[in-house]
């Protein structure tokens, strides 16, 4: 079997985000939100994955999002790259899904809770060495937690997550790695196809029960996350190109390219360059 990329947005909301992605999601958000116990017991997918139906027309499948049973509002949202901005549109996000909910005349009290989840792969904090982390409002020099936590950030950083196919145990764990491995794998890991979800998850992700028009949209997703990968790497090493004809004249090239991450070869060729 061949297993589409779960990383990009497109395959993302197919495998939690259609309607049959119910149970999937359930079990999804359990092992990521809460340690794998089964806090949440139901939920509604608002806005449910459709197959593109115009060969040629980009859908946008920024994210995946949920209303639980209790009432909170999920936004699942996986990212590739790492772009400008990304850290306010998050909050802005957040927030969006939040005030949406007060229609005019209700009551500040009706407002029920929003959690913002990302999945990156990249990393986001390098302070912090755990994959998930969870943000909330806290008084900023004693720590004290807002009295209302309606507005809780939460990120899963897929490459913080190294553990191999043999030490996998919890719930939490098998999902993540479903994530980050799944279209490495050319079949389901009998320790992972014992979780019921992440079955049906390999079996949706099957590119063997994909249209053709799937098909086309996860080729033009995958050069496009190609294309502009390359122009942030170019756009990188012009940025230390740049620092390193600063420097120059200034100081030694071994002190340069140990700033610079240049090599000797490639200051080399900027001095003839000027």
């Amino acid at each position: 079997m061949i297993f589409i990329n779960p990383k990009t947005d497109f395959a993302f909301k197919k495998i939690f985000g259609s309607e049959q992605s119910h149970s999937i999601l359930i079990s999804f958000l359990n092992a990521i939100l809460y340690e794998g116990e089964s806090i949440i017991q139901d939920l509604t997918i608002l806005n449910p994955y459709q197959a593109p139906r115009i060969l040629g027309v980009k859908a946008s499948y920024l994210d995946v999002k949920a209303i639980l049973i209790s009432g909170e509002t999920v936004i699942i949202e996986m990212r590739v790259l790492n772009v400008e901005g990304f850290e306010k549109r998050i909050l802005y996000n957040a927030a969006k899904a939040y005030s949406i909910q007060l229609d005019k005349g209700n009551e500040y009290s009706t407002l029920n809770p929003v959690i913002a989840l990302t999945i990156t792969d990249f990393e986001m904090f390098p302070q912090i060495d755990r994959p998930i982390s969870r943000f909330i409002l806290k008084e900023k020099e004693l720590l004290i937690d807002y009295p209302d936590d309606d507005l809780e950030l939460v990120f899963l950083e897929l490459p913080k997550f190294n553990q191999s196919l043999q030490t996998l145990r919890t719930l939490t764990e098998k999902w993540i790695y479903f994530l980050k491995y799944a279209p490495d794998l050319d079949l389901v890991p009998e320790v992972m196809s014992s979780v019921v979800e992440i079955k049906q998850a390999f079996e949706i992700a099957n590119k063997a029960t994909l249209t053709r028009d799937e098909l086309d949209e996860i080729e033009h997703q995958a050069f496009f996350i190609q294309d502009q990968r390359g122009a942030i790497a170019k756009a990188v090493k012009q940025g230390k190109i740049e620092v390193a004809q600063r420097l120059i004249g200034v100081m030694d090239d071994e002190t340069i390219a140990k700033m610079t991450d240049l090599t000797l070869e490639e200051l080399r060729q900027i001095r003839l360059s000027r």
